[in-house]
Order: C-alpha cells, then sequence, then structure tokens
C-alpha cells in the first residue's frame, strides 16, 4: 500500500519544525528562534491511530522576496505543496493572524488538497481562545496545539488521519514480487533493470541523478512477475538539496517500504560506504528481503582483496549482512546479472517460509538445553513454548514466565540459535518474547 504525504507549511518560525518533531516522536528538524532555520525539507514515517503516512517539514513560505535563500525556500514549500495528500498549515496564535499566513492560505485553497489548520502556541488552552480569529483564513476548524508541550497534538493527528487518503491495495497476485532497485546515485540502476530487460527500460546518463521518478517494469521469471522500481539514488538529506531530488528521495523512501525484495546496487570501487549501510538498514527494518548487487566488479584489480574478502570486511561492520546474499558482477557487460534474478527468488521464498509449530519447539528446545536462560535475581526465568506468527518476514514468538528479564544477548543467541537451524537467507528475522503464566 502507498503511503500518503503530509506536508507541514506555513511561514517562517511558526513551530513548523517543532510540530513535526512532536508527531515524529524524535529531534529530527533543527528547532532554534531564529526564523528560516528550516531551509531544505526533513521527512520521517510517521504512524496514528493505525495509519501510517510520510510526514514532511519544510522552510517558511516567504513571500515577495527575492533574496536567493527565500526564493529557494518558497519554491521548496511550493513543491510540498504539489507533492503532498494533505497540507497542514501551521500558524502562530500567540502573534496573531498575519497577512503572509492569508497569502499562504489562498494558495492552499487553490490546490484543492485537504488542509488542517494548526494554530500553534497555544500553551494556556483551553482558556485562551485565540485560535478562534483565524476562522478568517477560509480553512475549517482551526485547531489549537501546544507543539512544544504537546497539548492538542492528538486531537491535531485525529483530524489529519481523517482526512488522509484511503490506501489504495495492490491487487492480491501470489505469484508477485515487488523489487525495488536502490543504492546510492550513479552506482548502476538503471544499467542493471535495462540489462535484465534486454532494452533502453529506464534512462541511462554518466551524471549522477538522472533517474528523478521511480520507474516500473515487469517481466515473468521462472513463472513469478517480477515487478522492479527503478528509483531514484538515495543520498544523505544534508546533500538533498535540489528540489526535484528532494522528493526524489521522500519516493524512494515509500518506494522501499513496500517493497518485497530490496535489489542494494554497490559501485565495487568504493566498497560499502555509511550511506550504503543506512540504505540497506532502512530495508532490513522494512522487513524487505535484500540482495546485494557489487556492481562495476570487471573494473576492479582483483589482487588486493578477494570477494570473499571484502564481504567479510562488510559483513564485520554491520553483522546482519552475514544472512544477504553479495552478487559481484556488472551491469555493463551482463556478468553474472541473471544471477540476481534467481537470488531475489530464492530470499522472497525464505521471507515467505513458514516453519511447523512442532519443528521450531525443538530447535527451540535444543537452544535452550546448550544455553538456558540465565536467572533473574534469584528466579529461575523458564522459556516455555514458541510459534511462528507471520510470514514476510518471518516473525516468531516465543513465551516464558519471565520475558522482561531476559538479556539482550539471550534474545540474539536465540534468534542466532533460528538463525543457524532456517538461515532465512537475505530476510529479516523478528523474534518477540511474551509472557506465560502457565506452569
Amino acid at each position: 500500500m502507498s503511503l500518503p504525504i503530509v506536508a507541514v507549511v506555513g511561514r517562517p518560525n511558526v513551530g513548523k519544525s517543532t510540530l513535526f518533531n512532536r508527531v515524529v516522536g524524535s529531534r529530527i528538524a533543527i528547532v532554534d528562534d531564529q526564523p528560516g532555520v528550516t531551509r531544505d525539507r526533513n521527512f520521517s514515517p510517521a504512524d496514528w491511530a493505525g495509519r501510517h503516512f510520510l510526514i514532511v517539514d519544510t522552510g517558511g513560505v516567504i513571500e515577495e522576496s527575492e533574496r536567493p535563500l527565500d526564493r529557494f525556500v518558497r519554491e521548496q514549500a511550493e513543491a510540498a505543496i504539489d507533492e503532498a495528500d494533505v497540507l497542514v498549515l501551521v500558524v502562530d496564535g500567540k502573534e496573531g493572524l498575519h497577512p503572509l499566513d492569508q497569502k499562504v492560505a489562498e494558495m492552499l485553497r487553490s490546490s484543492g488538497k485537504p488542509v488542517v489548520l494548526a494554530v500553534n502556541k497555544m500553551d494556556n488552552m483551553p482558556r485562551d481562545m485565540g485560535h478562534h480569529e483565524f476562522w478568517e483564513l477560509g480553512l475549517g476548524d482551526p485547531h489549537p496545539v501546544s507543539a512544544g508541550s504537546g497539548k492538542g497534538s492528538g486531537d491535531l493527528l485525529d483530524r489529519i488521519v481523517e482526512v488522509l487518503p484511503e490506501a489504495d491495495a495492490e491487487p492480491d497476485d501470489p505469484t508477485r514480487v515487488k523489487i525495488a532497485v536502490v543504492g546510492k546515485p550513479n552506482v548502476g540502476k538503471s544499467s542493471l533493470v535495462n540489462r535484465l530487460f534486454g532494452e533502453e527500460r529506464s534512462v541511462v546518463s554518466d551524471e549522477a541523478g538522472t533517474t528523478r521518478d521511480p520507474i516500473d517494469s515487469t517481466m515473468v521469471y521462472h513463472g513469478r512477475s517480477l515487478v522492479f522500481v527503478d528509483t531514484a539514488g538515495l543520498r544523505r538529506q544534508s546533500k538533498v538539496k535540489e528540489t526535484l531530488e528532494y522528493y526524489s528521495a521522500v519516493r524512494t523512501e515509500r518506494v522501499v517500504r513496500e517493497a518485497d525484495v530490496c535489489l542494494m546496487l554497490i559501485d565495487a570501487a568504493d566498497g560499502v560506504t555509511h550511506q550504503d549501510l543506512r540504505i540497506m538498514e532502512q530495508a532490513w527494518d522494512a522487513g524487505a528481503g535484500l540482495v546485494v548487487v557489487v556492481n562495476k566488479w570487471d573494473l576492479i584489480d582483483k589482487e588486493p582483496e578477494t570477494a570473499d574478502q571484502m564481504m567479510k570486511k562488510w559483513r564485520d561492520r554491520a553483522p546482519f549482512l552475514k544472512w544477504v546474499p553479495f552478487l559481484f558482477g556488472s551491469a555493463l557487460t551482463g556478468q553474472r546479472v541473471r544471477k540476481a534474478l534467481d537470488l531475489v527468488l530464492e530470499v522472497e521464498e525464505q521471507r515467505q517460509r513458514r516453519i511447523d509449530t512442532s519443528e521450531v519447539n525443538d530447535v527451540l528446545a535444543r537452544i535452550v538445553g546448550r544455553q538456558p536462560p540465565p536467572h533473574s535475581r534469584g528466579r529461575h526465568v523458564k522459556i516455555r513454548y514458541a510459534t511462528q506468527v507471520q510470514v514476510a518476514p518471518p516473525t516468531f514468538l516465543i513465551f516464558s514466565n519471565l520475558p522482561k528479564e531476559l538479556p539482550a544477548h539471550y534474545l540474539r543467541y536465540v534468534e542466532n540459535g533460528f538463525r543457524d537451524a532456517w538461515t532465512f537467507s537475505g530476510t529479516p528475522l523478528r523474534v518477540f518474547f511474551r509472557e506465560s503464566t502457565s506452569s
């Protein structure tokens, strides 16, 4: 299902970033009393009342200023309005109605999109009734909120969720596998897709960032319908400067969260960079399968390091990569490219794998037998039984008399024991513990 986008807009210094941080639950956006601190947009997944969405924090709209920075911030906000499904206009309840609020409201009304009006800095509500003057903007109910303290934020989020577009569920096709082709700009994503399809499905250029929007291409392979989404290159947010590039990153994040398997391309000359790890962790945390293609392998001098040595070095940096298949090849020459399709199918099969409850408990008994859980303050911690409760990714529930007393290292020990038994190559594995009162 596609994640809708909620854009937070308004003139400078009304508290947009504070509200963004409140919704996200962490201090992602920089907050300062100096107007114009938010120059680029921050974006982050968020959820409320069971609805998931991407929330975007924009720079303030600065009308009729020709200063380069002001013009840039205005363009950023206008782009947010174009891309968003829901717009949240933030105004300053302490300062009252401002002429620029009127101009921004006119811009939002003309978009034809749902607009939620948030009157911020209402720290003394419900006694302070100053939010009522904002009815004049013609945007419906003004929702009083104090982003700093959190007052009124629940009611505001209720309204945002109420106007979110209905999630469009894709047709249920058991043969379908959605594959996000991800990686930094200019690592060969489009070249790989073109090579797999044997034709020019995507624009290929030596200029980094040629692909701006995700592009879908479908093929049938071994009876499975493979839908490839060639995404724009992901960069660190601090490096995302252009409006188009920024929203390419937003769309790519959405594609990764909707994918069954992520085909991650890295440049053989650069190796696994910090940014590559961030992208792979994003896919892993989202529950997607993962295959890593080390591209441009034909250009590398094989003497200094072998493929095995390189993989060991990368897996030492990120232990979860131990379970991820690597493919060393070249999109340009076609070296081992078709093998990527086989790996994608293998990973998706592992991601959908279900283990019988009896086998789960046999393996768990062996794991606990080798290393029983440590005592907690003189109490005996018991592992009672387990079952697999979900696939895509495989998810297990284990019952214990004192699940909260199990140390993190023991939880990792149990998860690694499951990995040793079934591998689950290329897919995340989730293990949860729940209290059981049975004797």
